[in-house]
């Protein structure tokens, strides 16, 4: 906030509207508690008993983020904001994911937030001793005109600018949007109404690893700049590969210091903790943008994990993700984008192939045309012209990998894979969608609101004299 109050002032004059989650604690067989990082410091003391900063006032109370249920917790932190509407600056979530659910969660349930605005009583639904208290203790009285404000802007089916229409003094919203949280930006720009975007810290279970001193820039550009003090740094350099020996094991990469990365390079981030990791590698590919003095700035790139592979190809998050932007260029003069994408490699047919499920936000405008089936099939082509010489020279020289398929799910199916994971042990504060599924139940799940499925029409180019 220090960072922030330099770049917008005014932030002590208001509240922060952020939607904050726990889960409920677990023991393992041998009695230790087993909870989430942020579970963790939310039932901190630290956290419970903060002391009053101006510049981090929350419209949520203790007892609506202390809450384990997700809907009483969400319920009664929308309640709250909604009341306290024209005291908030700022809004916020952990993920853009989890921006975008306490919207779609506002669609779901706004008549009875309205309703218990209106007559200054809780929803029977929320049960939570301690929530009830808190709100029915001055926070949740009798106010009918806001009540028919939020009516008159939530029965509509026309929510483009819906966050500054309810909460009208909103500075910025404040989320992750680097790394696959920036296929979410179109769509907060459409909910938002263009409002600028803060990707604040760079931080995983880990540790908290690097700050952006440049908050109000595009998303696109976001950098880090390390924190030398959080841990100890190394890389491995990722555009080297160590050198293999038939006759020895492979040796271990050389490690480089924080101090003598190079701009322009890209390296895997291995960290020694304060908590008592030693060399642990995260598994996030960075590359250096520059300098702030002497700590090196760091823009996110992606997971070092691949995601999708039939045969010899080799599909990693931000390929699928900027094929998935080019397709979807295709379905601007339909208004229409896609919010949500996951994927898996079908190996059940032969030769196999890539199955990517999107659900799409259609704007609200009764002159628009709903993409045609031949569009979204050329949206298959698109993505796999999109995809690397390796995919595409197995899609047509090789034949290892069938045409590429788009299958569309209703509205609302990738909140209901958010519901099954937290329902099998995931944290809603730190849930991110999969980009890329193998479970059988979670594919079952998908296929089971399927509203249309279309293939690649031809193959994708590839030249043959260009191989890899």
């Amino acid at each position: 906030m220090s960072i922030m109050s330099t770049n917008v002032p005014g932030l002590d004059k208001g509240k922060g509207l952020y939607f904050f989650f726990i889960k409920a604690e677990r023991k393992t067989p041998s009695g230790l508690i087993a909870r989430p990082t942020l579970t963790s410091y939310y039932n901190s003391e630290q956290f419970k008993n903060r002391p009053y900063n101006p510049y981090n006032v929350y419209t949520s109370p203790n007892e609506t983020i202390l809450c384990p249920d997700t809907f009483q917790s969400m319920y009664s932190q929308m309640l709250c904001g909604l009341i306290m509407r024209h005291e908030v600056l700022r809004i916020g979530a952990v993920f853009a994911s989890g921006l975008l659910r306490a919207i779609r969660f506002l669609q779901l349930n706004w008549r009875d937030l309205a309703r218990d605005i209106s007559t200054g009583t809780l929803n029977p639904r929320i049960t939570d001793s301690a929530i009830k208290e808190r709100l029915m203790s001055g926070i949740l009285k009798p106010e009918p005109e806001l009540a028919d404000f939020i009516t008159s802007q939530c029965s509509g089916e026309n929510w483009e600018g819906i966050i500054t229409r309810i909460w009208p003094n909103t500075i910025y919203l404040d989320t992750v949007l680097t790394g696959s949280m920036a296929q979410y930006i179109p769509t907060l720009d459409y909910y938002s109404g263009g409002l600028p975007k803060v990707s604040g810290m760079y931080c995983s279970s880990e540790g908290f690893f690097g700050i952006n001193l440049r908050p109000i820039c595009d998303p696109s550009k976001v950098s880090y700049t390390i924190m030398p003090n959080m841990a100890y740094f190394e890389f491995v350099p990722h555009d080297v590969a160590a050198p293999l020996s038939s006759r020895h094991a492979p040796q271990p990469p050389q490690l480089v210091d924080l101090a003598e990365v190079e701009v322009g390079k890209k390296y895997e981030l291995v960290v020694t903790t304060y908590a008592g990791l030693c060399r642990y590698q995260v598994g996030d590919i960075l590359q250096v943008t520059g300098f702030h003095n002497s700590a090196p700035q760091f823009r996110f790139v992606r997971r070092k994990d691949v995601l999708l592979s039939i045969d010899a190809d080799k599909t990693n998050e931000s390929e699928l993700q900027k094929a998935i932007e080019n397709a979807s260029l295709l379905l601007r003069e339909f208004k229409t984008s896609v919010v949500e994408y996951t994927s898996y490699a079908d190996t059940k047919t032969i030769p196999g192939h890539y199955v990517i499920y999107w659900e799409l936000l259609v704007k609200n405008d009764y002159s628009a045309k709903l993409p045609s089936h031949d569009m979204l099939n050329r949206c298959c082509l698109i993505m796999e012209e999109s995809l690397n010489s390796v995919y595409r020279q197995g899609r047509v020289a090789d034949n290892s990998i069938g045409p590429l398929e788009i299958r569309v799910v209703k509205n609302g199916t990738f909140e209901e894979l958010m519901d099954y994971a937290i329902s099998t042990g995931s944290s809603m504060s730190q849930y991110k969608v999969p980009r890329c599924v193998k479970s059988v139940p979670i594919i079952e799940l998908l296929d089971s609101k399927l509203v249309s499925v279309h293939f690649s029409p031809a193959a994708p180019h590839f030249d043959s004299e260009c191989r890899p």
